[in-house]
């Protein structure tokens, strides 16, 4: 916990900035695919996704270690094979995860944030679930259990892993010869983040493409296929916490409204899409049928807004920074205290560019919370050791944070009724 904390602390602001160095080459060569709402909405689900990790915010049905204990035929020293083996072991794991969860009712909704977004760029690689927190990872390591890797390369391995799949989530790179044939690159997750027919449900290799290849789910990008965007029943939302949770509440609900108690049942494990058909007839669900006509989600927000919300995600990496770096300062349940205040800061943030009269309670009871938790220690999590007006801050803050998505909430409104 504390040492993924330390290493996000470097890992953040690096993604941040390669994020918009994206937007800055995209602007340069007139071809910009970052909107700056989408990439708030992008950046602010990675704040929760890394948030909920730091934390162990998860349920392990069966762990790596328990896993190798019992079935380890061998155990292999340690050395650079080793973590080649539990690289590879992390790739063959992640493909059948990554595919179960396109293919599968219950496990879409751990999946849906990812694909949420209808660019595809830097930031969107940022959209990590929250949602999934039962996990079931582990037995498709199987192949390094069997070999005896110890657990300790796997947890070292794991995030760089992770990591990896970072950079090719962008349309600034082209095909790239001999390697297309090897790893994933930018074309061939190109494909995977389309909802064109072609391209559903192909390339779900994370590192290594010839998974795809070996299990018949390889599509190659086509010129005559531009890719478009997104999942095919569009969210509507930047809020990645509804994001998370609403392909959930949409099967919970067909699985209540449903006559047949079969259907009740089956829902959850029957293939992505799949509605019983009495409750598809009453209760149809926006679905894009034509991709290349579509509008996409884009509300008018006015650049004061727009200037507001980078400000309110600058405040919370600062906020998230500091819980990272002392987590074992901070201590249990603290951590757990802060991270509610970082959920409920992204809740407000993304409601509010949401154009939602509801922000304005959100960001009461956020700041609310804040000021709660501050006045109840005459500090914040300790930060007066190092900076001693911290109270005084963050009360002005706190009071600004309301005043200030308040106004933009009731300007929003009316600039929506002139624009109507």
């Amino acid at each position: 916990m504390e040492t993924y904390g330390k290493i996000l602390l470097y890992a953040m602001p690096s993604f941040l900035v390669l994020v918009l160095f994206e937007k800055w080459w995209g602007w340069r060569k007139g071809n910009d695919t970052v909107r700056t709402n989408d990439m708030l909405s992008s950046l602010s689900s990675g704040m929760t996704n890394v948030t909920k990790d730091v934390l162990g915010l998860s349920v392990i049905i069966i762990s790596y270690g328990w896993l190798m204990d019992r079935v380890a035929l061998t155990h292999v020293s340690s050395g650079w094979l080793t973590y080649a083996i539990a690289f590879v072991a992390l790739d063959f794991a992640g493909y059948w995860v990554h595919r179960i969860a396109h293919e599968y009712n219950l496990f879409w909704n751990n999946h849906i944030i990812h694909h949420s977004s209808e660019e595809f760029n830097l930031a969107c690689a940022l959209r990590q679930s929250i949602s999934s927190i039962v996990k079931i990872f582990a037995i498709f390591l199987l192949p390094a259990a069997l070999l005896g890797v110890p657990q300790e390369v796997i947890a070292i391995v794991a995030p760089l892993h992770l990591f990896a799949q970072f950079w090719y989530h962008t349309q600034h790179i082209g095909r790239m010869g001999f390697l297309e044939k090897i790893i994933v690159t930018p074309s061939h997750h190109r494909v995977h983040h389309a909802i064109n027919k072609e391209y559903l449900d192909k390339n779900y290799g994370q590192i290594f493409i010839f998974w795809d290849k070996l299990f018949g789910t390889y599509q190659e990008e086509m010129p005559s296929v531009p890719a478009v965007y997104g999942v095919t029943r569009p969210v509507q939302t930047w809020n990645p916490i509804k994001i998370n949770f609403m392909h959930l509440w949409l099967l919970i609900k067909d699985a209540w409204r449903a006559n047949k108690w079969e259907d009740k049942f089956k829902i959850w494990f029957m293939p992505l899409g799949w509605r019983p058909s009495d409750v598809a007839e009453k209760y149809p669900v926006e679905k894009i049928n034509d991709v290349y006509h579509f509008q996409k989600y884009d509300p008018s927000n006015a650049k004061g807004l727009m200037v507001w919300s980078w400000v309110q995600m600058l405040v919370l990496l600062l906020f998230l920074s500091y819980l990272f770096a002392n987590i074992a300062t901070i201590g249990s349940p603290n951590i757990f205290v802060y991270g509610a205040f970082i959920f409920l800061s992204v809740y407000a943030l993304t409601d509010l560019m949401d154009n939602n009269s509801s922000s304005i309670g959100w960001e009461i009871v956020r700041s609310g919370f804040g000021l709660y938790l501050l006045f109840s220690t005459s500090d914040w999590f300790g930060v007066s050791a190092f900076f001693p007006a911290i109270t005084i801050v963050l009360i002005f803050y706190f009071m600004l944070s309301v005043a200030a998505t308040t106004y933009f909430s009731f300007k929003q409104r009316d600039r929506a009724v002139s624009l109507a």
